[in-house]
């Protein structure tokens, strides 16, 4: 995702195994070439591979967006999302040619690849301020550029 139009995602790396058979899609994946395709489309990021024999298969992003937690100051180190993607059941393959398990892993390359690195947060209570937006309340009454220019608004003061 783009913050003032610098993408903040600035490095992917796939870890996989060689022979494990959770590393099997990983594998095709890399096989296919379609990584560098994935690759060429988005040159704003690094892409680094790198194998680890014995272990599940995982994507691991770095950001730019600094870390902060509870108003501290941020320590320098990268925001790091890392998403598994062993081999397993794909959920479904909507009709595409492609293998859905080579499919999947670029989804998450793509999903990685467009998140900000911030930490999702869920408003528990409703967000009031101080400041109310000057601009007010849409309602379907204010479509004014479907009304004709000769309609004229009634203008009342009221002191």
């Amino acid at each position: 995702m783009a913050t003032r139009g610098v993408f903040q995602c600035k490095k992917l790396t796939l870890f996989y195994c060689e022979h494990g058979g959770s590393s099997r899609a990983v594998r095709e994946y890399l096989g296919s070439k379609r990584l560098w395709k994935w690759a060429q489309d988005r040159p704003s990021v690094e892409i680094a591979v790198k194998v680890r024999n014995g272990k599940h298969p995982f994507v691991k992003a770095e950001y730019l967006t600094a870390p902060l937690a509870s108003g501290k100051k941020p320590d320098g180190g990268p925001v790091v999302h890392q998403i598994c993607v062993k081999s397993k059941q794909p959920r479904n393959n909507n009709g595409s040619d492609g293998d859905p398990y080579v499919d999947m892993i670029e989804e998450t390359l793509t999903k990685l690849y467009n998140r900000s690195g911030r930490k999702l947060t869920k408003f528990k209570q409703p967000v009031y301020t101080q400041t109310p937006s000057i601009q007010g309340v849409w309602t379907p009454s204010l479509n004014l550029h479907l009304q004709e220019p000769s309609t004229k608004f009634d203008l009342k003061i009221i002191e």
